[in-house]
């Protein structure tokens, strides 16, 4: 009779890095009457004609191998959008299509960050980054905001030196901030003679409410040449499920980046990529139509909480989040946990970094209906725990 002992497992090394250092928590599944303001998508379908394109597509035959930087003709649609926004011409060979934004910053970052590399990023910020850091071998530097949730500039001036690289988002997440052209210039100035290089994810560009026209990174000329431009469909198009992005940058580090890519995921779904030369064509309508609605939303849930004694709730200037401060006597986490108990799902600030903690995240991608529900049940929750 043979007998068999268990294999022994260990986690590889980076697995245990991302481990140790993400904050990503990862919430149970909604269920019964529960109100969830905690989603970071689109509750939107997405519109009508880009599902037909893809359909289409499928029907003629469009279900083969992709280029592995993604089909040309959207390549060169992105690289013309692009070079509106950078003011140049930019050339089709530096714009790569990625499994979404986050192979995008996977490629991206994976291709930049080697081990021991200072790594800087604002807290709060998306957790994401982060992780795969932390997943590279690089360090992790975080710089806390300012009380009003924007960079503190003379922090990150300092944290700045002997960086490899700045990763943040524009608009924010988890804070619904909009970074200015003054930020993006000031940043710019405090890397002028360095070699430190910046990558930009915005992904919630066409989500701003400031009255200003948003400013991307590509449009400062102290930090184009420095940049990689990361960017989605997910969030403009309502297209979360379809998990297209893509990047552009200097050639060498789009051409490090198209390497992971390419070795982690290979080429991108064909007939998605059809799909989303549809939607670039012909959404601008629907765009405008679904930041009306996140307009209205933005204002009930900012009026909802602005009533909600012990709330200090942040400026709403963009995405789709609002990130107030609390004054309960409850790590983040714990009172997200109280929180569902009583009936409204939201996110712990704390999941974000460190200076998140007594924070909360909340999206106002939800109807009219589950905002008022869900404030009303936060302003329950709130008297009930004080």
């Amino acid at each position: 009779m043979t007998t068999t002992t268990a294999t022994t497992f260990d986690a590889s090394h980076a697995v245990q890095r991302v481990v140790a250092a993400s904050r990503r928590v990862q919430q149970p599944q909604s269920s019964g009457d529960l109100v969830s303001l905690a989603m970071g998508e689109p509750d939107f379908d997405t519109p009508a004609q880009v599902v037909d394109a893809a359909a289409a597509a499928l029907r003629a035959g469009r279900t083969h191998y992709s280029p592995l930087y993604g089909e040309p003709t959207l390549r060169a649609a992105l690289a013309e959008r692009i070079g509106r926004l950078a003011n140049r011409s930019v050339d089709v060979g530096d714009v790569l299509v990625t499994h979404g934004g986050t192979g995008g910053l996977t490629a991206a970052i994976l291709a930049i960050v080697d081990p021991g590399d200072r790594v800087v990023i604002p807290d709060p910020t998306y957790s994401l980054y982060a992780d795969l850091i932390s997943l590279a071998g690089g360090i992790v530097v975080p710089v806390p905001l300012g009380p009003d949730l924007h960079w503190d500039l003379d922090a990150l001036d300092a944290a700045l030196v002997d960086a490899k690289l700045f990763v943040f988002c524009n608009p924010g997440n988890p804070t619904g901030i909009v970074h200015s052209r003054a930020e993006l210039e000031r940043l710019g100035a405090a890397l002028e003679g360095t070699d430190t290089i910046v990558l930009s994810d915005e992904a919630y560009a066409d989500l701003t409410f400031t009255g200003e026209p948003f400013t991307s990174a590509l449009e400062v000329a102290s930090l184009v040449d420095r940049t990689v431009y990361c960017q989605t469909f997910s969030k403009s198009y309502a297209m979360t499920g379809w998990r297209v992005g893509y990047l552009w940058g200097p050639s060498a580090i789009i051409a490090a980046a198209a390497r992971i890519h390419n070795t982690a995921n290979g080429s991108m779904n064909t007939a998605v990529q059809d799909a989303a030369l549809v939607a670039l064509e012909t959404c601008d309508e629907d765009i405008a139509r679904m930041h009306e609605a996140y307009a209205r939303r933005r204002s009930l849930m900012a009026d909802g909480l602005t009533a909600i004694p012990g709330l200090d709730v942040s400026s709403p200037e963009g995405a789709f989040y609002l990130f107030p401060r609390y004054d309960l006597d409850l790590p983040s986490v714990e009172l997200v946990g109280r929180l569902r108990e009583l009936g409204v799902a939201v996110r712990p600030g704390a999941e974000f970094g460190a200076a998140g903690e007594h924070h909360l995240r909340l999206s106002y991608a939800a109807s009219d209906d589950a905002i008022i529900a869900g404030v009303a049940r936060l302003a329950s929750g709130f008297e009930a725990l004080r």
